[in-house]
């Protein structure tokens, strides 16, 4: 029986071991199982709508927009339902990109970020509050585009509607700041990063409606348009993990002295200073995405709310020419992509202090002197590997309107960040279950 069991085991594809493994371990198990119950939390949050909502004209006035029907895709569908979660997580994510880019010029955030674990709960709390207010700026903007929109009523500051905007908007912000406590929550005693897990879960739950839209819906697409799109999407998903794994090794050496017994002793130490040719991750993509939705949206708002006919008309064209589905606008989000690419990765890297640390360390680059020449060199070698990421990022978040024009599959949505957030949170979530289960000697998910 020993010996079948054993046969058994050996005939199994390694990555399905591996999670037999995992889930054989109560610790390991406990840890999963939390997880996935938050994100059924999340999903049936994503379901509940503020206080007031018409679910038909909803559902109408999305289906007819293809603004509204971009944005949603972020959301998770949970914008559609205009649901407490509509916002997601995302003004928090918008808070913490502020943060990190606020900490090199404030003096009081680089003194809290040296405190070690104290300061960076304290930054963590200031993170909080940035929360708030951007998410009732963001809630207020999304409800009164869907109100022009027809979507819904009832949404201002004067005359009775004022309770009802105030209730709606709490409403959702009190969604958004939950989901934030349930990602720390996961995190705390789940496995992987609470916060991407929540997006992954919106990504991922959107993939039925919209392989539903593409393939089902669309009955005259040519089976060689749809085997073209499948493969696009695999060459694309081992892209992404080959360039969010890249790197480039610096190497270091370190020299330390001990005395021992009275005399002194030098010692040599090697390692290296991993650089990866993408350090900005998924980042330029959502600030080029925040930026080039915005002409889209205001010319929305001026097509729809504005008597004048010039600039109604203005508005129109607007509409047209930067709709998601233009050319204008996705040269527009490459260039951007590519920009908050190297600005995104140069604020990162001069906070690091890497050249100041490793001095103070006792150690050097080989052939390179201390300070500030290797402040240099490492910064020349960073630029030179970051454009095969920027260049990367930017074919990534061009890639809807390239499927769509190689494959002529119009109703087919694919999110690049989307793409990105799904392979590099899987990634992640494999290599802590793989940590897991290495500390209880057992195969990982990985190696």
């Amino acid at each position: 029986m020993a010996l079948a069991s054993q046969a058994t085991r050996n005939a199994r594809p390694r990555l399905l071991q591996a999670g037999i493994d995992a889930f054989q371990q109560p610790e390991v198990r406990g840890k999963v199982l939390f997880a996935l119950g938050a994100l059924l939390i999340f999903r049936f949050v994503a379901h509940v709508p503020v206080p007031g909502v018409n679910a038909a004209e909803l559902q109408q006035t999305f289906a007819n927009n293809a603004v509204l029907g971009f944005l949603n895709i972020f959301s998770g569908g949970a914008l559609q339902n205009l649901s407490v979660a509509a916002l997601g997580v995302y003004p928090y994510i918008t808070a913490t990109i502020v943060m990190q880019l606020g900490t090199p010029l404030i003096p009081r955030l680089q003194a809290l970020q040296q405190e070690g674990e104290a300061g960076r709960n304290k930054l963590q709390m200031y993170t909080h509050w940035v929360t708030v207010p951007l998410a009732l700026f963001q809630g207020y903007a999304q409800l009164l585009l869907i109100q022009r929109l027809g979507g819904i009523s009832d949404i201002g500051f004067t005359g009775g509607h004022a309770l009802p905007t105030i209730a709606t908007l709490f409403s959702m912000v009190a969604g958004t700041m939950f989901l934030v406590w349930l990602g720390e929550l996961i995190s705390e005693r789940g496995i992987g990063n609470g916060v991407s897990l929540l997006i992954l879960g919106g990504i991922v739950s959107r993939i039925p409606s919209l392989v539903g839209q593409g393939f089902l819906a669309s009955k005259t697409q040519a089976l060689g348009q749809i085997l073209l799109l499948a493969f696009i999407a695999v060459v694309v998903v081992a892209l992404i993990v080959i360039f969010q794994e890249a790197q480039r090794r610096i190497p270091v050496q370190y020299a330390r002295s001990q005395f021992r017994g009275g005399r002194l002793y030098r010692q040599q130490g090697q390692s290296h200073i991993p650089l990866r040719v993408n350090s900005a991750g998924m980042i330029p993509l959502i600030f080029a995405t925040s930026i080039m939705i915005v002409p889209p949206l205001l010319s929305q708002f001026i097509a729809s709310t504005v008597d004048v006919a010039w600039l109604r008309k203005a508005g129109e064209f607007m509409v047209t020419a930067f709709s998601p589905t233009g050319l204008i606008y996705w040269t527009g989000t490459f260039i951007l992509v590519v920009g908050f690419t190297f600005f995104y990765t140069m604020v990162v890297f001069s906070q690091q202090n890497l050249a100041e640390n490793l001095q103070r360390q006792g150690g050097f680059i080989p052939g390179i002197r201390p300070g500030r020449p290797t402040q240099d060199y490492i910064t020349r070698v960073l630029v030179r590997i970051t454009w095969g990421g920027a260049l990367f990022l930017g074919g990534v978040a061009v890639l809807p309107f390239l499927a769509t024009r190689l494959t002529d599959v119009q109703s087919l949505q694919i999110s690049a960040a989307g793409l990105l957030i799904v392979v590099g949170v899987v990634i992640d979530t494999m290599r802590q279950i793989e940590a897991q289960m290495t500390m209880r000697n057992y195969e990982g998910f990985i190696s």
